[in-house]
Order: C-alpha cells, then sequence, then structure tokens
C-alpha cells in the first residue's frame, strides 16, 4: 500500500543522508522524496512517499522516529491530506500543435511557462494521476523532457505537523 511520510527534521548537513540512509540499510524503496526549510528555518520538511504492508510502514515510522536530527514525524496516509506535484513539461510545438498544446493545457489547468519559436514548457500541478493523464492526453511524440517533483501533502482541518 502507497504511504505518503512526512517528517519535520533538522536543517543541517547530513540529516537527509541519514533518513535516506535508514531506508537504503533496511531494502525499502523510496519512491519519491520531497524536502525544504519550513517556515523555521532551523527545520525542514521532508515528504516521502513509500510502498509497503502495515507491517513495514510501522517499521519505518518506529526507525525514523528513533533517528536523532527528526523532530516529528506524520503517516498522511492514514487521515484526510491533500497531497499535490509540480510537473514542467518541454514540448514540441510547431504549427497545428501550438493550438492543441494550448488547448490541452487549459482543459488541465495547467500553464505554458515558456514559449519559443519551436517548443512550449508547460506547467502543471495536481495529484500525480492528473499528471499522467495529461501525458497521456498529448502526443506522447511531442514530449521533449519531462521533470516532475513528486507528492508533497498536507494534513486536513486539525492535523498538524509541528513542534
Amino acid at each position: 500500500m502507497r504511504h505518503i511520510i512526512s517528517l519535520l527534521m533538522e536543517n543541517e548537513a547530513g540529516a537527509l543522508s541519514r533518513v535516506a540512509g535508514l531506508f537504503s540499510a533496511r531494502g525499502y524503496n523510496i519512491e519519491s522524496l520531497v524536502v525544504a526549510p519550513t517556515e523555521d528555518p532551523t527545520l525542514s520538511r521532508m515528504t516521502i512517499v513509500t510502498s509497503g504492508s502495515d507491517a513495514v510502514i510501522e517499521q519505518i515510522n518506529k526507525q525514523l522516529n528513533k533517528l536523532i536530527d527528526v523532530a516529528a514525524v506524520m503517516d498522511l496516509s492514514e487521515g484526510e491530506h491533500l497531497e499535490r506535484e509540480l510537473m514542467l513539461v518541454k514540448v514540441s510545438a510547431l504549427g497545428q500543435d501550438r493550438e492543441e498544446l494550448k488547448l490541452m493545457t487549459d482543459i488541465f489547468r495547467g500553464r505554458i511557462i515558456d514559449v519559443s519559436d519551436k517548443t512550449y514548457i508547460i506547467e502543471l500541478t495536481g495529484t500525480g494521476h492528473k499528471l499522467d493523464s495529461f501525458l497521456q492526453a498529448i502526443d506522447h511524440g511531442l514530449i521533449l523532457e519531462t521533470v516532475r517533483t513528486g507528492a508533497s501533502g498536507i494534513g486536513r482541518g486539525g492535523r498538524i505537523l509541528k513542534l
């Protein structure tokens, strides 16, 4: 089962490496990893997407809580949450394709953020499923390059990850 684990950790050199090392040493896969400083410059928030049985996820949470650098851990998948990814797609945009790509971008509520005489760079945010659907909806031969952030998530309502 897919889980989104969010954690607060010390914003210092080596902290990310120790978390990634925990997964590597135990043979757990990280499907995506997003990390950035929070409103408190001494803390970073890390969002990890991984898969495993309930027992595996419980073990991951226990091991994360043991790391000195980790201040708080929350499995967002255990309750209501929102998740989003960002995707940038560079596409070949020549002739009739230009108008069709504009239309598809509008349908998926994306934005064309760069235009050249031969290409567009399209920005989309949403669930991973939405981004996958956009890629399937456009002609695969037009895609020159794709960059995705992986999932970022936050709990809904009163679910807060804070010290």
